[in-house]
């Protein structure tokens, strides 16, 4: 079936997949060919989708979701193949949060929120990369090995 991945910015991915696995807002959502119609919402998490025996994953920030038994369009809030994470940038993104956090009620409430959500979606990213970089990579190189011993 074709998988079709965008966000407002860019496409992310386009192709025929044997399966997708979404981060539904009511769990993670299993689809085959031929799957019955469905439209869902998709929350904060990892989307995968597998062509033969290769599996693809992307974190994703939300959006939706369209299910047609020859397709399946996910329109992402936001996302980004896990590949492309720039492991430094997400650390320091997670840092900033926490800081921010730590120091308490000196932001309002809706900042304080943006925040909490810049710290899901780090800590997503981070725990992406260290999940399923290494999932992909059985023979783990250099880089791959200095990740391992300091995470």
């Amino acid at each position: 079936m074709l998988c079709e991945i965008v966000t407002q910015d860019r496409g992310l991915f386009s192709g025929e997949v044997d399966m997708v696995l979404a981060p539904g807002s009511e769990g993670e959502l299993g689809i085959l060919p031929h799957h019955a119609p469905l439209l869902t919402t998709l929350s904060l998490g990892v989307l995968r989708v597998r062509q033969g025996g290769q599996e693809l994953a992307f974190t994703i920030a939300g959006g939706v979701m369209e299910v047609r038994p020859d397709r399946v369009t996910v329109l992402a809030d936001s996302g980004e193949a896990i590949d492309e994470i720039d492991v430094s940038r997400a650390e320091a993104a997670r840092e900033r949060a926490q800081h921010i956090l730590a120091e308490g009620p000196a932001v309002s409430e809706p900042q304080m929120r943006e925040v909490e959500a810049a710290l899901r979606r780090s800590t997503l990213r981070l725990n992406a990369v260290r999940r399923y970089r290494r999932a992909r990579r059985p023979g783990a190189g250099e880089d791959d090995s200095q990740q391992t011993d300091s995470g």
